[in-house]
């Protein structure tokens, strides 16, 4: 690992001061990922600024019976919140599904906003990425590629983004909130991440130097909602495909639903289509069929991901088909 400077900053302005004026530094709070990342020489910084002593450790009801989520709130507090267990619960479900206890104790919701790929070719100094080294190509797209995307990839990275949390977070509509050397920024979650295009290195709209502070959730809509994941091994593995959901049902038809996928693109997917064509129509296994379908008509799967088609729609059925249940359709 290359050596570095650290550095433990007493305000969140002096942190994003000290960034801004460091170009080779990076934030550290559980380091999750990061220090994964430094240990294999994919990220090399010269500096680590510690933000884990900055007061971004809470999480608060808003007036509104929202939630307010401090960056530095580790996943597993998150996750067995009394709010967020009773009027998230797909938001809860989809933390306890990730990684292992020990690493959702260290791991924090700004980090988790913030993975990397877990793409063994982004993992692999000695090839080439267009992600890790621009311009260099995507070995991916004729090598091994049975657990990439199928949705809104293009020929410059066909990797996925491999957060569980944010599926949830983007069913749910969140606000990601940051502080930039100009001051406070909010960012809805549906703009938070850019699209791969030509320039799969730059994985989000976050400006330069900001530090994430919290994110916001507005209130739960009146609905169950769920998280559900399909994975190569029962525990500490990343999602094949997965779904976060919320349903509800007014007189047999679907009267709201909001559909988010994982492990389908290079950010957490919210399937738009499903839920406009959903709206009205009967909560009926047939009705959740066709806008599944509806949904992934776009999907472009290589030739050892195909399965992935099958697998989401099977998903999206299911998963509303339990709400559905829950809501007395």
């Amino acid at each position: 690992m290359k050596e570095f400077t650290y550095v433990r900053p007493a305000a969140v302005i002096e942190a994003v001061t000290l960034r801004a004026g460091r170009p080779g530094s990076r934030y550290l709070a559980g380091g999750t990922n990061l220090v994964d990342l430094m240990k294999i020489g994919v990220e090399q910084p010269d500096e680590l600024i510690d933000v884990t002593g900055l007061g971004m450790d809470r999480i608060e009801t808003t007036l509104d019976a929202g939630l307010r989520i401090g960056a530095a709130v580790s996943n597993s507090d998150l996750a067995v919140h009394p709010a967020v267990r009773q009027d998230f619960a797909a938001l809860s479900q989809a933390i306890l599904s990730g990684a292992s206890g020990q690493l959702r104790n260290m791991a924090t919701v700004g980090g988790n906003l913030l993975q990397r790929t877990r793409c063994a070719y982004f993992a692999d100094i000695s090839l080439p990425c267009n992600k890790r080294n621009p311009g260099s190509g995507c070995p991916a797209l004729a090598g091994e590629h049975h657990n990439h995307a199928i949705l809104g990839w293009s020929e410059h990275c066909v990797a996925t983004h491999p957060s569980d949390m944010v599926v949830a977070l983007m069913a749910y509509d969140a606000t990601v909130e940051a502080h930039t050397p100009s001051g406070p920024v909010r960012i809805p979650i549906s703009d938070f991440y850019r699209p791969v295009a030509d320039t799969p290195h730059l994985e989000t709209t976050l400006p330069e130097h900001a530090l994430i502070t919290g994110v916001t959730v507005p209130p739960a809509p009146p609905a169950s909602s769920r998280y559900r994941k399909v994975r190569e091994r029962a525990s500490f593995a990343f999602a094949t495909g997965s779904v976060a959901a919320a349903l509800t049902v007014r007189a047999g038809a679907v009267h709201a639903v909001r559909i988010a996928l994982g492990g389908a693109a290079s950010h957490p997917w919210r399937a738009s289509t499903a839920e406009a064509a959903l709206l009205g129509e009967p909560a009926t296994e047939d009705s959740f069929a066709k806008a599944a379908a509806a949904e992934l008509a776009e999907a472009r799967p290589l030739p050892h991901n195909q399965y992935k088609v099958a697998l989401l729609r099977d998903l999206i059925v299911a998963v509303l088909g339990d709400l559905a249940v829950e809501a007395g359709a």
